[in-house]
């Protein structure tokens, strides 16, 4: 899985983020693993990148507003379809 990543916080402008690729996730019985297509940042993202907003750790992938497409799904999930 490709992502962009925060290992410490800095102004915007020194692209703290870093594109990676991660192994995918695994996947418990009651969740659903997505394929993003799209994700926005908004406001608190770059609040998040910048160390105005301190994480409980890092590092940390931000973005939370996704489109995307259930590839996968827990044992325990029916009411969504792949």
């Amino acid at each position: 899985m490709r992502a962009q990543i925060l290992y410490k916080p800095s102004p915007i402008e020194n692209f703290p983020l870093q594109l990676v690729n991660l192994p995918l996730p695994s996947l418990g019985d009651r969740e659903v693993l997505i394929r993003v297509e799209y994700c926005g940042v908004c406001r608190t993202d770059l609040h998040l990148v910048e160390g105005e907003i301190i994480p409980p750790s890092y590092p940390v992938i931000p973005g939370h507003q996704v489109v995307g497409r259930i590839v996968k799904k827990g044992r325990e999930v029916e009411k969504w379809k792949e």
